[in-house]
């Protein structure tokens, strides 16, 4: 065996040779076809560019307005040491993504239309597809920076550039018509809450007064230790009050409701903790049903000081005109085109045909050795008579 093993050896170093050079023989065979080709290929695709009508891309910026602090979170900065929870909710995701969804929806892209005519434009019969064209021809992205940007391509550079800029006037039309309703539900619903947190304070206050318990008692501990509590439960009944308006004009998954959810359980184990160390027992005078009077009265005295505060914060977005969406670059129109890019088309077309090219003559080279060999041209034959009886 081991007398056979150069002999072996330099068969197959005969081989790889033969191959390489049958290789190097099919490119010396075919260099025209390789070279020329590309090249007749690239340059068909360049002179295919010189007719294609040009498309150019109008480009504006905005800076949407940034996340105004909720009621909620503007309540709880009133309570002392309640302000650190509301600002202890993470995980909300960029304030942009809110209006770019707006600048892609279907009452901007509608009122697109219309204002330019996009239906004879883009030679279409229905609306919907007028959407689809319009929604291909632009593109609009959020960065890390919290810009907005807006790229439209048309045909004409001067209507880029007017839509565009259109696409932020509709957003501006949009947010205040959003804005004005959402203000109008919570202040409505607020003052509804507003009016049964007087009723309760109104009682609550008659109560205490029943227990004919005079002034200087209210400076003792147990005071303190009501007063905290109440003012616990206030928060948690506001913020369940505000969960419960939030449900009509928000959806569960959006960033407020959760943020909205997340400071009502910091509310709830802070109340747990609170409850759990207040004393049970009467102290310097002072009867047990006195402390749960108290406790009532300044519950319901807190609950309408911030039923209060959220009914005049709804009352102020309700007066306010909506939200200020700043343009940092208007559209103008471009002045180069933008596609098609004529030397990228013939640098890949030429590459592309030439990779091609190469791979067919290579295909066709096996296939003439393969039908050259006995074994081969039987395969083929009866490949051409299988493909006889299906066409017949």
């Amino acid at each position: 065996m081991s007398a056979h093993e150069p002999t072996t050896t330099a068969a197959e170093g005969s081989d790889d040779e033969i191959s390489l050079l049958d290789l190097l023989v099919v490119l010396a065979e075919h260099w025209k076809l390789l070279v020329f080709g590309p090249l007749a290929a690239g340059l068909a695709a360049l002179g295919i560019t010189f007719v294609m009508t040009p498309i150019f891309t109008a480009t504006t910026r905005i800076l949407p307005p940034q996340q105004q602090q909720s009621t909620a979170a503007m309540v709880a900065q009133q309570l002392g040491a309640l302000a650190g929870i509301a600002g202890a909710a993470t995980g909300l995701r960029n304030p942009a993504d809110q209006y770019v969804a707006l600048l892609k929806s279907r009452s901007v892209a509608d009122r697109l239309i219309e204002r330019f005519d996009l239906l004879r434009v883009y030679d279409k019969q229905y609306q919907q597809d007028a959407r689809k064209e319009l929604e291909g021809n632009t593109r609009i992205s959020a960065g890390r920076d919290g810009l907005i940007t807006i790229d439209v391509e048309d045909e004409d550079p001067t209507r880029a550039a007017g839509i565009a800029n259109a696409y932020v006037e509709e957003l501006g039309e949009l947010v205040k018509r959003l804005t004005l309703t959402e203000a109008q539900q919570r202040r409505a619903f607020f003052e509804k809450q507003l009016e049964q947190a007087r009723d309760g304070l109104k009682r609550a206050q008659q109560a205490l007064a029943a227990v004919g318990i005079s002034e200087s008692v209210l400076k003792a501990e147990p005071r303190a230790a009501a007063e905290g509590v109440a003012q616990l439960k206030a928060a948690v009944t506001a913020k369940e009050v505000q969960i419960s308006a939030m449900r009509g004009y928000l959806a569960e998954t959006s960033p407020d409701f959760r943020q909205a959810q997340q400071e009502l359980a910091a509310l709830r184990a802070q109340l747990v903790r609170a409850e759990q160390s207040d004393p049970k027992a009467s102290a310097a005078g002072v009867t047990q049903d006195y402390i749960s009077r108290y406790r009532d009265f300044k519950y319901q005295e807190t609950l309408f000081e911030l039923m209060a505060k959220q009914y005049e914060i709804a009352r102020l977005d309700e007066a306010r005109e909506g939200a200020l969406i700043q343009v940092v670059d208007a559209a103008v129109p471009p002045e180069r085109k933008s596609r098609p890019k004529r030397a990228l088309v013939a640098i890949v077309t030429t590459l592309a045909t030439g990779f091609l090219l190469l791979i067919a003559v290579f295909v066709r080279r096996a296939w003439r050795r393969a039908a050259a060999t006995p074994d081969g041209a039987e395969r083929f034959a009866a490949i051409s008579a299988a493909l006889g009886r299906r066409l017949t």
